[in-house]
C-alpha cells in the first residue's frame, strides 16, 4: 500500500518517514499541500498522512480537494497538526480527514492510526472481492439480471423486520444485518461448478441433472470453507459459507442438501431462502412469466412452516412493500 507524507517541517516529516518504512509500506513524500495535490493525482496513495499548516495549500485544503475528485476509490485521511482545539479537530473532519492527531505525536500512536486505516481500506477490498466472486457465478447465467443486488437488498430488509418482531432471535446483531448485506450475493457461488447443458437448459432438469444441480450448494460451501480456513476469524465467511451450503433447505426438512430442518438450518440461510424463492417467483425468464406479487406472497404464506421458517414469513409480511420497492429499483 503508498502512503503519502506530507509536511514542510523537515524534522516532523523524516520522524514519519522512518515510521512508515519501518512498517513496510510504499512511501511518497512532498513537503507542500500542492506537490501532494499533484503527486496523489499521479500516483493515487491509499493512505495520507497531512501536516495543516503549509504554504500554498494547506491541509483541510488538500483533504478537499482529494475528498471531490477521489470516486469510489477511496483514500483515508490522517491530518497530523499542532493545533490541539475541538474546533480545529471538527474543522479537519468537516474538510473530508478521517482522523486527527496532534503534533508532536507519538510513533507508536500514529502508528495504531495507520493501521485503523488499512484495516479500513480492506473492508472495502473485502466488500469488493466477495461481489466480483458473486457476479463471476452469476455472469454464467445471462437470464438472471440484477439479481444479486435484489438477494441482497431482501436479505438485509428480512433481517431489519425480524429484529422488530416480538421476540427476535439475538443472533439478529447490527453485525449480522451488515455480513448478510454483505455476503448473500454469494449464496449461488457453486454454481460456478455446474456445467453449460445443466446450468443453462432452458426446459425442466430431469433427475439426473437434477442432482448435479444441487451439488451447486456444496461446491460453494467448499469453495467458501477453503477461505475460511485461512482466515477463521473472519465471521462474514463462516455466514456466507452457510448461506451457500443451506439456502434449499427448508424448515420441515425436506430441501437438500442435508435435509436439515427447523432451526439446525443457520438462520442467514433461512432468510436468503425467502428472499431467494420470493426473487425466482417475481422475475421473468426464457422458460417461464413472472409470478405477481400477490401470488408469489401467496405461496410464501402458504409454505411457512413447510419451506419456510416462520419468523422469517411474520417478518416478510411487515415489510413486502419494501420487496416491491427493491424489484422495481433493481428490475432487470
Amino acid at each position: 500500500m503508498k502512503v503519502l507524507i506530507v509536511d514542510d517541517e523537515l524534522v516532523s516529516r523524516k520522524k514519519m518517514e522512518v515510521l512508515v518504512q519501518s512498517l513496510g509500506y510504499e512511501l511518497l513524500v512532498a513537503t507542500d499541500g500542492m506537490a501532494a495535490w499533484e503527486m496523489w493525482q499521479a500516483e493515487r496513495p491509499r493512505l495520507v498522512i497531512t501536516d495543516w499548516v503549509m504554504p500554498g495549500l494547506d491541509g483541510p485544503g488538500l483533504c478537499s480537494r482529494i475528498r471531490k475528485a477521489e470516486g469510489s476509490r477511496y483514500t483515508y485521511l490522517i491530518m497530523v497538526s499542532a493545533k490541539t482545539g475541538t474546533k480545529d479537530c471538527v474543522a479537519s473532519m468537516k474538510a473530508g480527514a478521517d482522523d486527527f492527531i496532534t503534533k508532536p505525536f507519538i510513533k507508536e500512536e500514529l502508528a495504531v492510526r495507520i493501521q485503523v486505516g488499512k484495516r479500513i481500506l480492506g473492508f472495502e477490498t473485502r466488500d469488493l472481492v466477495i461481489f466480483s466472486m458473486a457476479k463471476l457465478a452469476e455472469s454464467r447465467d445471462p437470464e438472471t439480471g440484477n439479481h444479486l443486488e435484489r438477494i441482497r437488498f431482501y436479505s438485509r430488509t428480512l433481517a431489519n423486520a425480524m429484529a422488530g418482531l416480538d421476540h427476535p432471535s439475538k443472533e439478529i446483531t447490527k453485525v449480522f444485518v451488515e455480513n448478510i448485506f454483505l455476503t448473500s450475493p454469494l449464496h449461488d457461488i457453486g454454481k460456478i461448478g455446474i456445467p453449460d447443458y445443466v446450468l443453462l437448459k432452458p426446459g425442466r432438469l430431469d433427475d439426473k441433472e437434477f442432482e448435479i444441480m444441487k451439488s451447486h450448494a456444496t461446491i460453494g460451501f467448499e469453495t467458501l470453507s477453503e477461505a475460511l480456513k485461512r482466515y477463521p476469524r473472519a465471521d462474514y465467511l463462516q455466514m456466507s459459507a452457510d448461506i451457500a451450503l443451506c439456502h434449499h433447505e427448508k424448515f420441515d426438512g425436506t430441501g437438500y442438501p442435508q435435509g436439515l430442518s427447523g432451526e439446525s438450518i443457520p438462520l442467514a440461510a433461512r432468510i436468503v431462502a425467502l428472499a431467494d424463492v420470493y426473487d425466482a417467483l417475481v422475475s421473468k425468464r426464457v422458460y417461464k412469466l413472472a409470478t405477481p406479487h400477490d401470488m408469489t406472497r401467496n405461496i410464501i404464506l402458504k409454505g411457512s412452516g413447510e419451506h419456510f421458517d416462520p419468523q422469517v414469513v411474520d417478518a416478510f409480511r411487515t415489510c413486502e412493500a419494501e420487496f416491491i420497492k427493491i424489484f422495481t429499483q433493481y428490475k432487470n
